[in-house]
């Protein structure tokens, strides 16, 4: 039989209780950001993202948190902050969105989401990203059902059916006009062609090359290692005629900055002073996504190229002359044999040869 002492803890457990299971949706999203960023060693750019589409989907349910001059959590300021007043500022403005934003997580139904879902759609976003926000918000209710908070089940968040996804990619003609128009007398221009070699013959991610620095490249072997997506450290591989052209840039460099490709529209004057840090000439993936797009139009090419399509035009190269689908993979990165098979797409001519050649009865 239950002590009469139990009925008076009782409600203390039930309060308790109820108090871990429901909670505050900003406290939710902050849990979820710090989650990320200290246990899965998310990006800054993934947290960013994340971050953005969790706080669109919470100003659509409660509209009057966009009054808020900044958002609830800056996870930038995890990163870099040392100043103890500005971590009290920050402190001190998610207290207020909480309290002015009595949205709790486990008031969110599915009808939520979908409207969330229409909106987008409204806006005109593309259904690729419309299903980036629902990603998102299943990763977040995933993570939200593992640490045993009441809220909605991830899996009732249905992703739309989107078209086949397209690649673009240039013909061995295209590569060889694409590299030709880049003219080598200017030290700019020498770093355009080192950073348009090193794209197509290592397949870097245009993140991964604006983060890579002078120490990490190795031009005895012909290799380096990098952190790239999910964090993972991966080693790559630079041909000979790559290792040539960003020798011959840093051969050119008379500064003493990290980062293996800088901007060079700075004062010589100022070239090693305090003024200048290793974050303010560290090129920006704009930059090279606009340099590539206009190296193409002056190449003549009509198609709507950028940096990836340098990384395509390789993998599609190495398809067409036989590599093994599973190599690609790797060398790629891709976490799935799925989104490497939409390459797969260059050996349409030749199923149509073996198809005529074989069945001619």
């Amino acid at each position: 039989m239950w002590s009469n002492e139990f009925y008076y803890i009782l409600p203390l457990y039930t309060i308790l209780y109820q108090n871990i299971l429901s909670m505050n949706i900003l406290e939710c999203l902050e849990r979820f950001l710090t989650y990320l960023r200290l246990h899965k060693w998310r990006s800054m750019r993934t947290l960013e993202q994340y971050e953005s589409h969790i706080w669109k989907f919470i100003v659509f349910l409660d509209p009057k948190t966009e009054m808020y001059p900044c958002k609830p959590f800056d996870h930038r300021e995890a990163f870099l902050d040392t100043i103890a007043e500005k971590r009290i500022e920050n402190r001190e403005i998610r207290w207020s969105l909480k309290k002015h934003s009595p949205l709790q997580i486990e008031q969110i139904k599915k009808e939520d989401v979908d409207d969330f879902r229409l909106h987008l759609h409204k806006n005109w976003l593309s259904i690729k990203t419309t299903n980036a926000y629902m990603i998102t918000l299943r990763s977040w209710f995933k993570f939200l059902k593992k640490e045993q908070f009441e809220c909605l089940d991830p899996t009732v968040i249905d992703l739309m059916k989107s078209p086949d996804r397209e690649v673009t990619f240039l013909t061995d003609d295209e590569i060889k006009e694409f590299f030709l128009s880049i003219d080598q007398t200017d030290i700019q221009w020498i770093r355009d062609f080192a950073i348009c070699e090193c794209i197509y013959s290592t397949w870097l991610r245009i993140s991964e090359l604006t983060a890579l620095n002078r120490k990490d490249v190795n031009f005895e072997t012909l290799e380096f290692a990098i952190r790239g997506k999910w964090n993972k450290l991966r080693t790559v591989y630079l041909t000979e005629t790559a290792s040539d052209a960003i020798q011959k840039y840093l051969e050119l460099r008379a500064d003493s900055f990290s980062p293996l490709f800088i901007r060079h529209n700075f004062s010589l004057e100022n070239i090693n002073s305090s003024l200048l840090q290793d974050d303010n000439v560290r090129l920006s993936r704009f930059f090279i996504t606009n340099m590539v797009k206009d190296y193409g139009l002056k190449a003549g090419i009509l198609k709507n190229i950028h940096a990836h399509s340098l990384r395509h035009s390789f993998a599609t190269t190495l398809l067409t002359n036989g590599a093994d689908i599973r190599i690609i993979q790797e060398l790629l990165w891709h976490a799935s044999i799925t989104t490497t098979q939409v390459y797969t797409h260059v050996t349409n001519p030749k199923l149509k040869e073996a198809h005529k050649k074989f069945h001619n009865w």
